[in-house]
């Protein structure tokens, strides 16, 4: 026997980064991005939409902050206390007559749902939208084993379809106009009327007739789950199609993966989330379809139940002071609404499930981060520390300090990794060395600050450096700097106090 959290359980595979960890580095991805003028329209129209949703609704509620002040409290409390809830929510789903499964890693998870669906003879699930089980790529898992997954959210079943991956929390197929989902429908969709056209409600109709035959033939559903509640075992997904409603009633068999920080502790904080939760994703005041189900009711609904709740890196990330605080998140997407890095580069150049800023802080905690050359190290780089995330967040998750703190992280990898192999340190490294023993000393720093003047010879028309030898070249390949003025503070000081001294 083995733990997890502190939890006895039988021995399982060791954990694995799994499919979340990306192959390009986001500088790198992100210059691709930027060069497609597409893909930018799209996503400008769409985040100045949902941004100016949002903050209609929002400003409907006096006492907005107390409610932010609210759910960061009770997520707090959920990380301080998490093995026990998980324990309590264990116990009350299977005395509802539930089954529990414990997953450490992406592998064990794929292998328990496989098993599961395997066992009713079925070869096909429909799913209901589930950001755990793009996590753990469970849909490639599933092809592998001969068993067809069907997404049943309009946005994921457009990204299916078209071979894509999904680039947005809330709004998988934003990088998506009109014309380019037409397009993939009729290449895609069989027995689509080939001459329709993208207006949304024909769109719609023809998603809506190719997945009703699923739902009404499908016999094991997929779900995942936004709240678990641990006083009662209930179990809660909020979307807007009904599509969920279908896959969590229809089915003989309901199989929910939900990552073990979802957890809430008692009924009574749902009514918090479920007020955040909405108006900071959708811009709507509440959900139109709230789902909630325990356990296993006799002659309605699915007859059975099964929950996989899923680690995949989330322990490693408890146990960091600090950056636990990242577990927080609620999936509202609000923070990619508001990033300006995300708007313009989307959300494919993160290469991870979770884009944007709180994928940029979950993504390396999950998966690990190695060196320089890992591109998880390259992911708390991506924001211009703006705030704008932390201001959005409904649950007051402070990104930017997070993003700090594993920047810290990656420099003190690469340093030990360098050391490791006996390499001098980087150039990073030893210009902050050299910086620190500069400013570590009056005369020097005063001597430095009088040289920094030949700067000015870089300098354009407009007062701008945006370009300098090696090797500073790269450090400037991505940004501008002012020029140099043309005293120092100190030679002001000097010259304004001799006049002084004069008069």
């Amino acid at each position: 026997m083995s733990t997890f959290l502190g939890i006895p359980r039988r021995a399982g595979a060791t954990p694995e980064a799994g499919p979340l960890r990306g192959s390009t580095t986001f500088p790198k991805a992100a210059r691709t991005a930027l060069a497609d003028t597409q893909l930018r329209a799209n996503l400008g129209h769409a985040t100045r939409t949902i941004r100016g949703k949002r903050a209609a609704v929002v400003d409907e509620v006096p006492d907005w902050e107390q409610l932010r002040d609210a759910g960061s409290a009770i997520k707090a409390d959920v990380m301080a206390r998490l093995p026990e809830l998980l324990v309590q929510l264990e116990e009350n789903v299977t005395a509802r007559g539930g089954t529990v499964h414990w997953a450490r890693d992406a592998a064990e998870a794929n292998r328990i749902v496989t098993d599961l669906v395997r066992a009713t003879g079925s070869r096909e699930v429909v799913k209901v939208k589930s950001m755990a089980t793009q996590e753990i790529g469970l849909n490639e898992h599933l092809e592998a084993e001969g068993i067809e997954a069907v997404e049943t959210d309009l946005a994921e079943l457009i990204v299916q379809l078209g071979g894509d991956r999904p680039s947005h929390i809330l709004v998988p197929a934003i990088h998506r106009n009109r014309a380019e989902i037409r397009e993939i429908f009729r290449r895609t969709m069989p027995g689509i009327d080939p001459g329709i056209t993208d207006s949304p409600r024909e769109l719609a109709m023809a998603a809506r007739a190719h997945l009703r035959a699923k739902f009404l033939s499908a016999r094991v559903a997929v779900s995942g789950a936004n709240f678990g509640v641990a006083e009662t075992g209930a179990l809660t997904v909020v979307e807007s199609e009904g599509n969920g409603r279908m896959c969590l009633t229809l089915p003989q068999t309901l199989i929910t993966v939900m990552g073990i920080e979802k957890l809430v502790p008692t009924w009574r904080d749902l009514e918090v989330f479920l007020q955040l939760l909405p108006r900071s994703s959708t811009g709507e005041r509440m959900n139109p379809y709230t789902s909630m189900w325990t356990g296993v009711t006799p002659g309605d609904g699915p007859q059975e139940f099964h929950l996989v709740l899923l680690d995949a890196g989330r322990t490693r990330a408890l146990a960091d002071e600090v950056g636990r605080a990242a577990l927080h998140c609620i999936r509202c997407s609000a923070c990619l609404n508001v990033c300006p890095v995300y708007e313009r580069a989307g959300g494919h150049a993160y290469g991870s499930t979770y884009p944007g800023p709180i994928g940029a802080v979950l993504t390396p905690q999950l998966t690990g981060m190695g060196n320089h050359s890992d591109p998880n190290a390259s992911l708390p780089y991506a924001s211009s520390l703006c705030g704008a995330c932390f201001d959005a967040c409904p649950v007051k998750i402070d990104i930017p300090q997070l993003l700090v703190h594993l920047r810290a992280r990656a420099v003190e990898t690469e340093a030990a990794d360098r050391h490791e192999r006996h390499l001098p340190p980087s150039a990073e490294a030893a210009a902050m060395a050299a910086a620190s023993w500069v400013m570590s000393g009056e005369k020097r720093f005063g001597l430095a600050e009088r040289a920094l003047g030949a700067g000015r010879l870089l300098a354009g028309k407009d007062g701008r450096i945006t370009s300098a030898p090696p090797p500073l070249s790269g450090w400037m390949r991505s940004r501008d700097a002012p020029a140099p003025p043309k005293e120092t503070f100190r030679q002001w000081w000097a010259r304004t106090h001799e006049e002084e001294d004069r008069t």
